[in-house]
């Protein structure tokens, strides 16, 4: 039986080297925070417990995270690595795990089987804690790991303490950041970190030469010289992270069968599931969880979240989020489809068209320059350029049903709650504030007088 295994994130950090007011955990690679890579990866993992400290805008972190909720250790000072491991160590111990393993938030990729090997590595050599290294042609500004004539790792010597000639030339390998700890044994232990050191810190690091000198040997298992868990901790880190994970994506989607133009310019997020024969145009973002179907057409300079398209077409400039544009739906140029709304087949949204909760029925069409809220708009109906649907009285949001095969005139404000019954047609430039049944012709504007004047010319 595998012993169970823990997880410890650490997201407190402010992350200066990024000079961003937001927390370095909460950066967005392709729509999606850095933190949110590890919880994904660790959700393949069965059972996974996961505790993540958190510290700088810590109410941040945890409202951009609902799922964990419960499962945050606030660490109010920032006093270092070791410190964020004492301050969640009671959690750990009640659990009941044998293993702890300690990942850096600002580490997107999350090896899990080669901290399951490095698990059994502990188990089969007795240690105490182990660690996973990288071996680097060029390891400046990475602690150096020192092995012992055995092979265990004896200690880690941080870039700015380290001299080559004391340890017979350069070291290659490296510390990744990644640790596994034998619960039960490296629980006493803790308390003997000290902060005696320039920043005044606790550092995890500590713990390999106080397990050494504890009798307990340190594991180190190689991971390679993979870039993968080096981490992000700077603008120019963080968008070549993003480019590289950005054409993964494409190639495979490519690979795949879906037609990517312009792809150079094309972002789309690793949750966003893009069917073959379904073909998007550069550039163009989508990100969250976004479902293209097989035989959609997205145009140039598109933003689309969270959507899920069936085979329409998306003209440019559109921007669609939390909403659903069914069979040979079209939208756009420059139409804006907000969350909870959903474009029926065949209907139409046209340029400088923006709908919000709302619904379009089969056939139904929007061509120009209107804002449909918080409506239910009907099979067939004809909504003219300049309509609006007033919803807001200042308190409350108010719906607007506009029933099948109704013809609303251009300039038309619908002022909520109202219904226009089946077949109506509402004159131009009518404000409507009473509902209008069936088949009947609604005029509500005044009537227009031509008066005989008394100058003849403007210029009299």
């Amino acid at each position: 039986m595998k012993p169970e295994l823990g997880y410890v994130i650490l997201a407190a950090g402010k992350g200066t080297r990024m000079h961003s007011d937001s927390p370095k955990v909460l950066q967005q690679v392709l729509g999606k925070p850095l933190l949110g890579y590890v919880y994904d990866a660790l959700t393949h993992v069965p059972a996974a417990q996961v505790w993540t400290v958190v510290g700088f805008q810590s109410a941040k972190v945890e409202d951009c995270f609902p799922g964990q909720k419960g499962q945050f250790v606030l660490q109010e000072q920032q006093l270092g690595t070791g410190h964020a491991v004492i301050l969640s160590w009671e959690r750990v111990a009640a659990s009941g795990i044998s293993y702890l393993c300690v990942l850096n938030g600002d580490t997107p990729h999350v090896p899990v089987d080669a901290i399951a090997d490095l698990v059994e590595l502990c188990a089969a050599q007795n240690a105490g804690m182990g660690m996973l290294t990288l071996r680097l042609e060029n390891p400046f500004g990475y602690g150096r790991v020192i092995r012992n004539a055995e092979g265990c790792v004896e200690r880690v010597v941080e870039e700015k303490d380290f001299c080559a000639a004391d340890h017979g030339g350069e070291v290659f390998e490296v510390n990744s950041g990644v640790y596994v700890f034998d619960v039960m044994r490296c629980g006493p232990l803790l308390e003997k970190m000290d902060r005696n050191n320039a920043q005044q810190e606790y550092y995890l690091t500590q713990m390999i030469a106080i397990c050494a000198a504890a009798g307990l040997p340190v594991a180190g298992l190689p991971f390679g010289s993979s870039d993968l868990l080096r981490g992000i901790n700077s603008p120019r880190e963080l968008v070549r992270f993003e480019d590289s994970l950005r054409r993964q994506i494409v190639e495979g989607l490519l690979d795949s069968g879906v037609i990517l133009r312009n792809c150079e310019t094309i972002f789309i997020g690793p949750d966003v599931a893009v069917a073959p024969g379904a073909e998007i145009m550069g550039p163009c973002e989508i990100y969250g969880c976004s479902r293209i179907e097989r035989g959609a057409f997205i145009s140039s300079h598109c933003w689309i979240k969270d959507s899920i398209l069936g085979p329409c077409q998306v003209k440019s400039f559109s921007h669609i989020e939390g909403s659903h544009i069914r069979a040979g739906a079209s939208v756009g140029p420059y139409g804006r489809i907000r969350p909870g709304s959903d474009i029926g087949e065949d209907a139409r949204v046209g340029n400088f068209v923006e709908v919000k909760k709302s619904v379009l029925h089969a056939g139904a069409k929007a061509g120009h320059l209107s804002y449909l809220g918080d409506s239910d708009i009907g099979p067939g109906v004809n909504i003219g350029a300049g309509t609006i649907t007033c919803n807001y009285d200042g308190a409350k949001k108010h719906r607007t049903e506009i029933h099948e095969n109704a013809f609303i005139g251009s300039n038309t404000a619908l002022v909520a709650p109202v219904v226009v019954g089946v077949g109506a047609l509402v004159a131009a430039g009518s404000v409507v504030t009473k509902n209008v049944p069936d088949g009947a012709l609604c005029v509500a504007r005044a009537r227009q007088s031509n008066l005989d004047r008394k100058k003849k010319s403007l210029q009299s």
